[in-house]
C-alpha cells in the first residue's frame, strides 16, 4: 500500500478555491467524523446511553462536537462500526441486545431509522465486510427455541454470531440462516463457544478455486497465472470460562453471496452430550480481548488483557492461521483494543490499565509487530478502550477513555508510526465512553490508496 502524495498546499489551494465557490465554505475544514458510544445514561428518567459525534479539523486533528451532540442510543452502547460508503452507522446495545441503524448526513449528524434485535442476548461486537453487504454480531448467549434465556453470568453457556444482510438503504434485512454449524436444524445464528467478544473480516483476495471460496465471485490471479475466486474470512475470539475449554479464535470462511458461514480448517464446532456448543480453533491466550486485521489480510492480531501480550498469526490460503515466530509480543497493562492504520503498515493497542497507547511497527513480509521508533507508549485519559483511526488522511487516531470520560486525540507519522498528542487534547464526552469510530467527510475524499 501506499501514500498518495498530495500535500498540504495542495489542500489548501483547493481550500481557498473552495471559499469563492458555491459550496459551503466550512465543511471543507472538517476532514472527518468521529463518534463515539457512551455506555452512562444520558437523562435520569431513561437507562439509555449516547452518541457523542465531532468533527475533525483537518489541520490539527482537534475534536469540535457537532450541534445534536450526544445522540440517544440503547442501553449500554458498547462498540459500532460504520459502513465503507460513510453514509451509515451501527451501534451495539449491550443489554438491549439490539443494532440501532443511524443514517450519517452530509454534515455528520445522525439519524435512528430503525432498531433491529440481535438472535442471542448481551450483545458484544460488530463487523462488516468489505462491501458493506454484511454485518456481523456476536452476543454472549444463545437463546432457547421459544427465545427462552438460557445462560447466564451465574450459569455460563455458548454464544453465536448474527449475520445480517445490509440492503442498498443501509436497513438489515432477516438474519442469515444456518442449518450445518453446530445444528442439525435450521437456526438464526452461528453457534461459536462461550464469551465470543470480538469480531473481525478480512478483506477480499484472490485465490485459486476452492471448497472454501466456491461461488464468490471471479478475479485475477496476483501472480498472473490465471483466474481465482474472491475469498474472504471471518474471525472470532472466545474468551471461554475457567471451566470451559481454552480460550480461542475461531475461524470462518465467507459466502460473499450470502454471508453465510463455513469454519475453516483447524477450527471445528460440535455439541456435547447436553447439546452446548462446544468451539475448538486456533491458540487466543488466556483472556483474549480484542482483533483486529491489516488491510492485505495477511495477518490476525489478537490481545490478551491477562498475560499482556499482543498474539500474532498469518493467514493461510484456507483462512487457517499460524503463529508468528516468537508469537507473543509485550503490550502494556490490560489492552483491551487494537487496531491497524489504513496502510496496513503500524499496529496501534489501548492498554487499559496503563492508561497508554502501544505503537508498533508491522514488518510487511513476517508480520512481526515492533516498537515503532520513539513511540513505544503515548499516554491517553484513564482507561483507553478502543482506537480509531480516521480513513481520510489516516494521521489522526483516537481514543474512547473509560474512566475518565473523554477522547484522546492524537497525529500519526505515517513515515513510522509515531504519535505525538494533538493540541488540547483530550476533549469531552459523556460518561463512560466505551468506543469510536472515525468516517471520512464527503469533501475530503479518502487519500489513502490500498493496492
Amino acid at each position: 500500500m501506499k501514500w498518495n502524495k498530495m500535500g498540504r498546499g495542495t489542500v489548501a489551494s483547493i481550500l481557498s478555491f473552495a471559499l469563492v465557490s458555491v459550496t459551503a465554505c466550512s465543511r471543507d475544514y472538517t476532514l472527518a467524523y468521529v463518534y463515539v458510544t457512551t455506555a452512562k445514561p444520558l437523562t435520569s428518567s431513561s437507562p439509555n446511553g449516547g452518541i457523542n459525534a465531532y468533527a475533525v479539523d483537518f489541520q490539527i486533528g482537534s475534536l469540535t462536537p457537532l450541534a445534536d451532540s450526544p445522540i440517544p442510543a440503547g442501553r449500554n452502547p458498547v462498540t459500532l462500526v460504520a459502513s465503507p460508503n460513510g453514509l451509515n452507522l451501527y451501534v451495539v446495545n449491550h443489554d438491549d441486545s439490539t443494532i440501532g441503524e443511524y443514517a450519517i448526513g452530509t454534515d455528520g449528524k445522525i439519524y435512528l431509522q430503525n432498531t433491529y434485535n440481535v438472535t442471542g442476548s448481551n450483545a458484544t461486537s460488530i463487523a462488516m465486510d468489505a462491501a458493506g453487504a454484511f454485518l456481523y454480531v456476536t452476543f454472549q448467549y444463545q437463546l432457547g427455541p421459544q427465545g427462552q434465556q438460557l445462560y447466564s453470568t451465574a450459569s455460563p453457556g455458548p454464544g453465536g454470531v448474527t449475520i445480517f444482510p445490509i440492503n442498498k438503504d443501509g436497513s438489515l434485512g432477516a438474519a442469515v440462516a444456518n442449518a450445518t454449524i453446530g445444528t442439525t436444524t435450521s437456526l438464526n445464528y452461528v453457534p461459536v463457544g462461550n464469551t465470543p467478544v470480538g469480531i473481525v473480516v478480512s478483506r477480499p483476495r484472490c485465490e485459486p478455486a476452492a471448497s472454501y471460496n466456491a461461488g464468490n465471485p471471479t478475479c485475477t490471479l496476483t501472480d498472473g497465472s490465471g483466474s481465482g475466486l474472491q475469498t474472504a474470512f471471518v474471525y472470532v475470539i472466545d474468551q471461554e470460562t475457567p471451566t470451559t475449554p481454552k480460550a480461542a479464535l475461531l475461524g470462518f470462511s465467507q459466502n460473499m453471496s450470502t454471508g453465510a458461514l463455513t469454519p475453516t480448517n483447524g477450527t471445528t464446532i460440535t455439541t456435547d452430550a447436553t447439546g452446548k456448543t462446544v468451539a475448538t480453533g486456533f491458540g487466543a491466550g488466556t483472556t483474549p480481548s480484542a482483533i483486529a486485521e491489516d488491510p492485505s489480510s495477511r495477518f490476525v492480531y489478537v490481545t490478551d488483557q491477562a498475560q499482556n501480550v499482543l498474539f500474532g498469526n498469518t493467514t493461510n490460503a484456507d483462512g487457517s492461521l499460524t503463529p508468528m515466530v516468537n508469537n507473543q509480543f509485550p503490550t502494556g497493562i490490560f489492552p483491551v483494543g487494537v487496531t491497524v492504520d489504513p496502510r496496513g503498515k503500524f499496529l496501534y493497542v489501548a492498554n487499559f490499565s496503563s492508561g497508554t497507547v502501544g505503537a508498533y511497527t508491522i514488518d510487511q513480509n513476517s508480520g512481526n509487530p515492533t516498537g515503532a521508533v520513539g513511540s513505544a507508549s503515548t499516554a491517553t485519559g484513564t482507561g483507553p478502550t478502543c482506537v480509531a483511526i480516521e480513513p481520510a488522511l489516516g494521521i489522526y487516531l483516537y481514543t474512547s477513555n473509560n474512566l475518565e470520560g473523554d477522547v484522546s486525540a492524537m497525529q500519526l507519522a505515517p513515515q513510522n508510526g509515531t504519535l505525538k498528542q494533538v493540541q488540547n487534547t483530550p476533549f469531552p464526552s459523556g460518561a463512560l465512553p466505551t468506543c469510536a469510530v472515525a468516517v471520512a467527510n464527503g469533501s475530503h475524499p479518502t487519500q489513502i490508496i490500498v493496492e
